[in-house]
């Protein structure tokens, strides 16, 4: 059926929008490009909306790829004559299918591409430690989390972190004779994500 090519490329692509939020992250890591992770935060609210688009289309396309065909198509056999192209097999919309929900799953598992980062804290006299909560705009998922996670733990002294996207907050404890608190402030807005208010 030659409109399964076009239903395969819009699950496709609305599975790849809906989670493009959580996979930007995780490409400017990768290329080093720290400041455009929070690029397609703003596509967040219509996630669901693009995840349901997704499902009704790959549904569709099951439904016309398994359908019962009609006795006419039975009695002419003409179909089964020539093999279909492999763009228009089951096989090709099951890679389509997997790859779609691989794809509408990652906010779930897309932190595993970063490296752990995480720094035991050495000790340091409590005179040079200095702990702060941000609340921080633009995380939607446990990708961004770890974005910033991983920028802020590059920073020397660096003792503990604790970034949450759920309350939108970082909590950072670190050495100051090593870094700065402009420093650590900048580090977090370069990542594309904003500091908006601090305890």
């Amino acid at each position: 059926m030659k409109n399964s090519k076009k239903l395969a490329g819009v699950s496709i692509l609305s599975a790849v929008a809906a989670s493009l939020c959580c996979i930007t992250p995780v490409l400017a890591l990768i290329s080093g490009a720290s400041g455009v992770a929070s690029t397609f935060s703003w596509m967040e609210p219509a996630r669901p909306y693009l995840l349901g688009i997704t499902v009704l289309v790959l549904a569709f396309a099951w439904y016309q790829k398994l359908k019962p065909r009609t006795k006419e198509k039975t009695q002419c056999n003409c179909e089964e004559d020539e093999r279909p192209p492999f763009m228009q097999t089951k096989t090709f919309l099951g890679i389509v299918t997997a790859f779609a929900f691989l794809m509408m799953a990652f906010p779930y598992y897309g932190q595993i591409f970063y490296p752990n980062t995480q720094k035991q804290g050495s000790k340091v006299e409590k005179l040079n430690t200095q702990k702060v909560t941000y609340a921080i705009s633009g995380m939607t998922c446990a990708s961004c989390a770890a974005h910033i996670n991983h920028e802020v733990n590059s920073l020397k002294g660096i003792q503990s972190v604790t970034i949450s996207f759920e309350n939108k907050n970082a909590v950072i404890e670190w050495d100051t004779t090593k870094t700065s608190i402009s420093e650590l402030e900048n580090t977090i807005n370069k990542t594309g994500y904003t500091i908006t208010s601090k305890k």
